[in-house]
């Protein structure tokens, strides 16, 4: 059985333009919102085309919606008219963390939900109770299924406003609730919403849907539910994540890019870091050059993780790949997500010098030089940082199970490529787990 892998031969300063793809992670759910409007055409610009947003657009076909994409374009035009069913395919579902973002508009469109299970990353505990205690407070009527999967079924002919609170900011808990209390009755608030960036944005569409949300970047929202909400078009924020990982990536290999159609304050913390690591970051409009000197190692780095505008745990996996290289010790604590360390091992086979601590901490003994190895893409970010690595290390690196790294990222071998880096996608035969 064959799978996809990356050939890297590594040791090239990146240097040249690029543009950044637009955020997975506000797409997903205007994906899942254009289920509400119970007519009309919702089109979404900029909708990168990567796996999370196919299997996104297919669970839209699967309960009926129409739906067509333009790979060329990257435009995705859904019309929810045609809505039949609130039951998710579960093959589909159980691959994809962001289903659960289905449960508000489906509950709304259907008067039920059956959520089979979510996928996605193996990060650690990644609880969804902020979504179904959000709708039982809502006035759902939820079952949970202790049969080994998170399935749940919700049923509510109409649901109430009412106060919530999320013991976590949880950005995909707050955009679940702002779609249920968006045609809710009454008014909502949500105590200790997420303020990232893609959940304002997603505000935003809702808001331009005809939702009427006021606190949008605070940790309170207000929700008055309306009657209806109408297809309209968009185009969402440029992702941030990605544009962080081009950067490292300069920033690893001593080269010299400038990133455009960026939104440079979504990053300003991320940036502030890299400067302290000795990287030079300018700003330019919505472009953002990035430059280190091959000459200069850089320097060691403290970094904790923090919800938003806290440094993102997303990207923390890449910034402790570019302190292996670094001069000195680095402390890297992660505070979101217990297993978020699943890029040790792949960095560990390239020659870094670092252990985690009985108190959780990633110390890292920065090195010289990475060298390459065949290594996994363990999840999305983890797949970033051994990509990183790989760009760093002197001669050829395999790094396999890619599929992890394709449903963030659109084709970053063709930008990394456009950038000068020597990187193939290669088919492979798939090692059997007993193997490895």
């Amino acid at each position: 059985m064959a799978e996809a892998a990356f050939k890297v031969h590594g040791g090239q300063p990146l240097r040249g333009d690029v543009i950044a793809q637009r955020s997975k992670n506000a797409v997903l759910p205007m994906i899942a919102a254009a289920l509400l409007p119970r007519q009309g055409q919702t089109v979404l610009h900029g909708v990168p085309n990567i796996a999370d947003t196919r299997l996104a657009l297919e669970l839209v076909q699967q309960v009926g919606a129409t739906v067509t994409y333009d790979e060329a374009t990257h435009t995705a035009v859904i019309d929810a008219t045609t809505v039949t069913t609130g039951v998710l395919p579960a093959e589909m579902s159980q691959k994809m963390r962001g289903s659960v973002l289905f449960l508000g508009p489906l509950l709304q469109r259907m008067g039920m939900v059956e959520l089979p299970g979510s996928g996605g990353c193996d990060i650690g505990t990644r609880k969804i109770d902020f979504h179904h205690r959000g709708f039982a407070r809502l006035g759902a009527n939820v079952e949970m299924f202790d049969d080994g999967t998170t399935r749940i079924t919700m049923q509510a002919p109409k649901l109430k406003g009412a106060m919530l609170y999320l013991d976590m900011p949880s950005h995909t808990g707050t955009e679940n609730l702002m779609m249920g209390a968006a045609l809710a009755d009454g008014l909502t608030i949500i105590e200790n919403a997420a303020v990232e960036p893609e959940v304002i944005d997603f505000g935003h569409f809702l808001i331009e849907m005809g939702a009427d949300i006021e606190g949008l970047g605070t940790p309170t929202l207000y929700i008055n539910g309306v009657e209806s909400l109408h297809a309209i078009e968009y185009t969402p924020i440029p992702d941030r994540l990605v544009i962080g990982l081009l950067m490292m990536s300069a920033a690893i290999t001593g080269g010299d890019i400038t990133i455009h159609e960026t939104e440079p304050a979504h990053l300003r913390l991320a940036n502030a870091k890299l400067e302290q690591m000795g990287v030079e970051i300018t700003v330019n409009g919505t472009s953002m050059r990035v430059r280190r000197p091959i000459d200069k190692r850089l320097h060691p780095i403290n970094i904790t993780t923090h919800p938003y505008p806290g440094y993102p745990t997303d990207l923390q996996p890449c910034i402790s790949t570019l302190s292996t290289v670094a001069d000195g010790k680095s402390f890297i604590r992660e505070r979101i997500f217990e297993s978020r360390y699943d890029f040790v091992e792949g960095l560990l086979a390239m020659g870094a010098d670092m252990l985690i601590s009985q108190s959780d901490v990633l110390i890292v003994n920065g090195v010289t030089a990475l060298k390459p190895a065949r290594v996994r893409a363990a999840s999305i970010r983890a797949g970033a940082a051994v990509l990183l690595a790989s760009l760093a290390a002197q001669g050829e690196s395999w790094i396999e199970n890619i599929y992890q790294i394709d449903r963030g990222h659109e084709a970053i071998e063709t930008h990394l490529a456009q950038l000068g880096a020597n990187i193939t996608r290669v088919n492979i035969e798939k090692t059997p787990l007993s193997a490895r």
